[in-house]
């Protein structure tokens, strides 16, 4: 655990003493994906979770309506 801690303590300055732009960069690059895996993976387990209760939002799939004639213009 020590060298993960000092690992990332590196990472931290290393990412501090960068410019700004740099470090604008570094942090997007590594948070953005972060952010959406996050994201995926809360809308997951809510929709799973709501689903279960019986509280999902999903509507029934409606009937398929028999086939009809398709109806003309008159004009013949």
């Amino acid at each position: 655990m020590e060298r993960i801690a000092g690992w990332w303590d590196g990472f931290e300055l290393w990412v501090a003493g960068l410019p700004f732009i740099p470090q604008f960069l570094v942090v997007l690059v590594g948070m953005v994906p972060v952010s959406f895996a996050i994201a995926f993976l809360l809308d997951r387990g809510l929709r799973a979770v709501f689903r279960a209760l019986g509280r999902d939002d999903a509507e029934p799939a409606p009937a398929v309506a028999a086939e009809r004639e398709p109806v003309g213009s008159g004009v013949r």
